[in-house]
């Protein structure tokens, strides 16, 4: 159930990855994946800070799947890390074992990836970019055991034309990153994070109703969302922004950047109990590549993740616009010459800056909260550690998991 809560009440706020995510021949590759999107680095924390106590309860409830990029190797001593890496998560539409969640009338076993997102975790372990992938992005895909190679379909198609080594495929190919970590969450799993980490706090503009996911936020404000009410936020299209599936990103971020602050937060890392449901909710509920399954390099990987602060971690949008003709008639079109220069930044392991119009632009489903504090601008260095060389890419969408944004609602 949502909690509304009035504002005033709010409190203030060993294995080496070679440069660019590629690995080396003697790398090994076993670990497990996160929660939703931007939330990897989330889970991974929560289960790191408990698999030396739980080890064996965890690993027995990992479902594997291969994507043809496991290395097999010695597993990493414990410690961080070292070297850059790439994680994918795909979020499936599957109504299959669901219980009719998502719409009771539909409960079969065709699935699409509702959400796609790339995780890059620069080189110098100081930076991470996650990328959302809209869902209606036309792009070229590759020959997968269903079908293609195609010159441009839906991304959301990928998992109907291969599983999970499709999209992992397709993302390679669009993005030119090389991905070593992936997995898959279902609607359950979206649930058992939600309440797992005892809801996550999201801010709206105005009353949001959404007919189509039964998302109801009767006035504007802070709402603790946990369970399916999370989850009808999380896939709300028709309640935020402009209606689109890139307004539907935007407000997502703000659900997400919030996932990481209640995550990252003192409350929940010294939590023992609540750091345990999250590590099972994530084991239980996400499949992943068979190089993402030890424990003991899940430590590692959390470890680094842990470290990075809040405003070095960036959430933004591959660059697309609606309104095109031909295959791009009714969907996403990506924007080239902006997405050529973020990938171009990542592999050169540069951090991403956003200005003042990242938050707030065209088909923007989220605003900068106008009563909680906000960061400096992360186009210069500032006083709590911005990377000095953050590239700012201008007509880039996003947001860092430290500043507060609301979801705008949508009227139609």
């Amino acid at each position: 159930m949502s909690e509304f809560r009035d504002r005033s009440s709010r409190q203030p706020a060993g294995a080496t990855v070679a440069r660019h995510g590629r690995l080396t021949r003697s790398a090994a590759w076993r670990t497990v994946l996160a929660v939703l999107g931007g939330a990897v680095a989330v889970a991974l924390v929560a289960v790191g800070s408990v698999a030396a106590i739980a080890v064996n309860n965890l690993h027995a409830n990992i479902k594997t799947v291969s994507i043809g990029a496991d290395k097999a190797g010695p597993p990493p001593s414990i410690g961080a890390m070292k070297g850059g890496f790439n994680i994918l998560l795909a979020g499936s539409d599957t109504r299959d074992g669901q219980g009719g969640i998502g719409d009771p009338r539909h409960d079969s076993g065709s699935a699409l990836n509702d959400v796609t997102m790339l995780m890059h975790v620069a080189h110098d372990q100081k930076s991470a970019t996650v990328v959302s992938i809209p869902r209606d992005m036309v792009v070229p895909i590759p020959r997968c055991d269903k079908g293609g190679p195609a010159t441009g379909l839906p991304i959301n198609t990928t998992l109907s034309y291969g599983g999970l080594p499709c999209t992992v495929a397709t993302v390679e190919n669009l993005t030119g990153l090389k991905i070593q970590f992936a997995g898959l969450i279902t609607f359950q799993g979206v649930i058992a994070m939600s309440d797992a980490v005892g809801g996550v706090d999201v801010c709206v503009n105005a009353p949001i109703h959404d007919p189509y996911t039964g998302l109801n936020l009767p006035k504007a404000g802070t709402y603790t969302l946990q369970g399916a009410d999370a989850l009808a936020f999380l896939r709300s299209r028709h309640g935020v922004g402009d209606g689109s599936d890139l307004g539907r990103i935007t407000s997502q971020q703000v659900y997400l950047s919030s996932l990481v602050r209640t995550i990252k937060s003192s409350g929940t890392l010294t939590d023992f109990g609540k750091l345990y449901g999250i590590a099972e909710a994530a084991t239980k509920n996400i499949t992943l590549s068979e190089n993402f399954t030890r424990l003991d390099t899940l430590v590692s990987v959390a470890l680094v993740l842990k470290n990075i602060p809040l405003q070095n971690i960036v959430f933004v949008q591959y660059p697309g616009t609606t309104g095109g003709t031909g295959i791009f008639s009714g969907k996403v079109q990506p924007t080239r010459y902006i997405a050529d220069q973020l990938f171009a930044a990542l592999k050169a392991d540069k951090p991403i800056g956003l200005d003042d119009r990242s938050v707030g632009g065209d088909h923007s489903g989220s605003t900068l909260d106008p009563n909680a504090p906000q960061p400096t601008g992360t186009s210069t260095p500032s006083p709590s550690g911005t990377p000095s060389d953050a590239q700012v890419i201008s007509g880039l969408q996003g947001q860092t998991a430290e500043q507060r944004t609301c979801s705008v609602a949508y009227h139609f």
